[in-house]
């Protein structure tokens, strides 16, 4: 997938991102999401309008955990699409986002954990003990 601009702020385009969406064929909300420097994560509950949506049946429901990459250039901001299924190369999602959308890549959740792990490593390390 390629990367879509348009004439708009950054807080537009976040706004635009997160907000429901409906179509013939189905319904989205973000039902979480969560801004990491340029990385929007959010949780997407798809609710299908008609058979054969994501593999729905009509009324059925299914979540998963989209990044979306944001930059700016020449007073345009744009993004750049992905979810968990493409093994996005980021790592920096939200864990509890993990338990709230069904796994599509076991590897990408396991490089999410790990780099959530060394996070918390560091930090111990950086902290002055008191004795």
């Amino acid at each position: 997938m390629g990367w879509y601009f348009s004439r708009q702020t950054r807080d537009q385009l976040i706004r635009e991102l997160i907000r429901p969406q409906e179509s013939d064929c189905a319904c989205s909300e973000s039902i979480a999401h969560t801004l990491r420097g340029n990385v929007l994560w959010s949780v997407v509950r798809v609710t299908a309008k008609q058979a054969g949506v994501l593999d729905l049946a009509e009324g059925e429901s299914t979540t998963f955990i989209r990044c979306d990459l944001l930059q700016g250039s020449g007073g345009e901001w744009g993004h750049k699409p992905l979810d968990e299924s493409m093994h996005p190369y980021y790592y920096s999602c939200p864990l509890r986002y993990l338990d709230m959308a069904p796994v599509q890549s076991s590897e990408w959740r396991e490089r999410v954990r790990a780099h959530h792990e060394q996070r918390r490593t560091r930090r111990a390390a950086a902290t002055p003990s008191t004795v």
